[in-house]
């Protein structure tokens, strides 16, 4: 089998993340044994690079700071998990910001439809003013986060029934969503059937047919075997999404200020790393995806965008923003909006 480095990519996780870590110095008991949680499964680069930054906190921190990777939903769906971070049941937790929303919910600005054209424009916007105001955001609700948002991808939509060309296709269509009032909305607005349900059940829901299509990156479409219970995909880049690293603010203020330096640092510079790995898969997924069944679709998104705009998509988030964050947002982008 030819080696690449994504098949490097792929594989590693499940060693990184089975292995136990060796400790440096004589072994001994961590003095902060934390946890950090997320949706996706071993092979997806986000574990990976976690894995990696994990090993890094604890060697550099001589042992003291263990954080050990629960990927999968393994601790429960996220919005489960997110009360579980709050709580301090959890330490840390990598969540998509539009999930985020149904407690922070100007964090989920970045997820408007068809915002952003291109990942350069994603990164001089979360990378710069506007994910300044979504970290603001989040810390007011009580919650620490990461400098750095680790990337989910474009989100495309498949179905199991037809595909997905234009806004009339989606009309009555059963579609699963996260839970969040931002996807309802734009949905809804193109009048389909939105139904929100958590990550860990999408599997489920598609296969029994209480939902016909779902909207993911394409990474998430590899990692979670989507082919075989959906057959269109369609391109339609109608969101931006990533992932936020969260942390429960009394967990993070018990630990040494040079501790907490070296996990931002080893967490932020995962994030990177894991960008550039995401940015690597997309570039080979579409062979893959459609060597495993898919039929992919090309989409033009300017009726969609359209669509959301007569249906007073944009107005009404915007009013709901307020204009400072709508401001920020369309700055960012360099277009008008609403």
């Amino acid at each position: 089998m030819k080696t690449t480095r994504r098949t490097i990519l792929l594989g590693a996780a499940a060693t990184a993340l089975a292995a136990p870590f060796i400790r440096p110095g004589p072994a001994r008991a961590a003095d902060f044994a934390y946890k950090i949680a997320n949706n996706q499964p071993m092979e997806h680069p986000s574990n990976v690079r976690l894995a990696e930054a994990t090993k890094a906190i604890l060697e550099e921190t001589s042992g003291s700071v263990d954080i050990q990777i629960f990927p999968s939903n393994q601790l429960g769906a996220d919005t489960d998990v997110l009360g579980q971070l709050r709580a301090g049941g959890v330490e840390f937790f990598q969540l998509s910001p539009v999930i985020l929303s149904t407690l922070v919910p100007n964090a989920s600005i970045n997820g408007i439809g068809f915002a952003f054209p291109n990942y350069d424009a994603v990164w001089k916007a979360m990378d710069g003013e506007l994910g300044a105001y979504a970290r603001g955001q989040i810390e007011e609700a009580g919650l620490i986060v990461m400098d750095k948002i680790w990337d989910n991808g474009f989100r495309q939509t498949t179905s199991s029934t037809k595909a997905i060309t234009s806004p009339a296709d989606l009309e009555g269509f059963k579609i699963r969503v996260p839970v969040s009032p931002l996807w309802t909305s734009m949905f809804s607005a193109f009048g389909a059937a939105p139904a929100s349900i958590n990550f860990a059940e999408v599997y489920t829901a598609l296969q029994t047919g209480i939902v016909d299509g779902q909207e993911n990156p394409l990474t998430i479409m590899k990692v979670a075997k989507m082919w075989e219970v959906q057959k269109y995909l369609s391109l339609t880049n109608h969101m931006w999404d990533g992932f936020w690293l969260l942390g429960n603010r009394r967990a993070w203020n018990a630990l040494p200020e040079d501790a907490q330096q070296i996990i931002a640092k080893h967490f932020n510079a995962g994030a990177e790393k894991q960008r550039a790995d995401v940015m690597e898969l997309n570039a080979s997924l579409r062979s893959d995806l459609e060597g495993h069944g898919f039929t992919f679709n090309e989409v033009d998104p300017k009726p969609f965008e359209e669509k959301l705009r007569e249906a007073g998509f944009y107005a009404e988030w915007k009013k709901t923003y307020g204009d400072e964050a709508w401001a920020i947002l369309e700055a960012a982008v360099g277009r008008q909006l609403a």
